[in-house]
């Protein structure tokens, strides 16, 4: 018998950011281990349906055959309350939650408190939640009110890295990835480079620069501001090869996110090698060891800059860190042992 479930996520699947690559890559794997996995695109406007939009997506997952598990991306599922509790009344209801949609940076204290309502509403419906770290479920379970025994965690898997070749000309190549948007805190960092602007650094950015346009176009307008134009590359989106390309040939992964559900760029710039500097938003803190790398409170521009200096100045430093990255990538699961911690999970509601 295959087991066979419906995949419901917001906009498009190829969208560039770790959510959706989380999606794409479980669900590849669940196919591989003989699920027959229906994805059902729910349409745009998600985490911020119009009434229109709303209707298309209850539409579609009410076309779903009668007592189908069905799992539910939370980007989608958080504003779509009451169409959880419509959904889970026919068909044993999964959601999938990355990081809660209240805990994105930048939202208005309104919207924090309509995005937390309409979530915990959503999640009470769910039959099972499968969350990406073991913080987002402990998030989940105290904020939220969500039974721990219905919690399940499913690490992003990581594939395996070869060790990064870094720079060889003196420079200290700097990498950063992920969607420009306010919090992954490329501000933070453009502040934190700019004194010590004097050191042999470059800092290339790989990630969507059309999510946030505003956004993007303030982190252009910061570097200018900075006097780091040279210095700094805006690649945009890239594919993953060409992203295996940046971490061999970078130095140093440097993130200064506000918060991170998981942080699947952490773990992909360790099975390389790299040295990491982040911050200790969210649950990066379960992600990155401290043989790994430098974590400092989000937002800290004095102390992300002083873990840049120490690393970009001590070949020594970025070389013990980088030995402790890759040790622990070994630690780190695959995508198909990812894959059965969900099936696993799947098969117990169905």
């Amino acid at each position: 018998m295959v087991n066979r479930i419906a995949f419901a996520v917001p906009g498009d699947l190829s969208t560039p950011t770790g959510g959706y690559g989380y999606d794409r890559r479980l669900i590849a794997e669940l196919r591989a281990i003989g699920w027959h996995v229906d994805v059902l695109l729910l349409g745009d406007g998600f985490p911020r349906p119009s009434a229109e939009q709303r209707a298309i997506a209850l539409s579609r997952l009410a076309a779903l055959p009668e007592d189908m598990p069905v799992v539910i991306d939370g980007l989608a599922l958080g504003a779509l309350p009451e169409e959880a509790e419509k959904i889970a009344r026919h068909a044993p209801l999964v959601a999938l939650v990355h990081h809660p949609l209240a805990l994105e940076t930048g939202l208005s204290r309104a919207d924090v408190d309509k995005f937390f309502e309409s979530e915990r509403t959503a999640l009470a419906a769910a039959h099972s939640v499968i969350v990406t770290s073991p913080y987002i479920g402990e998030r989940l379970s105290e904020d939220y009110d969500v039974p721990p025994e219905s919690i399940t965690v499913a690490p992003p898997g990581t594939d395996r890295g070869t060790p990064a070749n870094g720079s060889t000309d003196g420079t200290v190549r700097l990498l950063s990835v992920g969607a420009v948007v306010p919090r992954k805190g490329f501000d933070i960092l453009i502040a934190a480079l700019a004194p010590i602007a004097k050191l042999p650094w470059r800092l290339t950015i790989a990630g969507d620069l059309k999510r946030d346009e505003a956004t993007a176009a303030k982190l252009a307008t910061d570097i200018a501001v900075h006097k780091l134009v040279g210095r700094v590359d805006l690649l945009g989106a890239l594919s993953q090869g060409e992203l295996a390309k940046l971490y061999s040939a970078s130095d140093v992964f440097v993130l200064a996110s506000h918060f991170e559900g998981y942080g699947m760029a952490y773990t992909e710039a360790m099975a390389h090698g790299l040295p990491i500097i982040g911050t200790t938003g969210g649950a990066t803190m379960d992600t990155v060891p401290p043989n790994a790398g430098v974590l400092v409170d989000p937002g800290n521009v004095k102390a992300l800059t002083r873990a840049l200096r120490i690393l970009i100045e001590n070949e020594n430093e970025r070389r013990w860190f980088a030995s402790g990255a890759l040790a622990a990538s070994a630690d780190l699961p695959t995508w198909r042992e990812t894959a059965m911690i969900v099936a696993a999970a799947l098969e117990e509601i169905a």
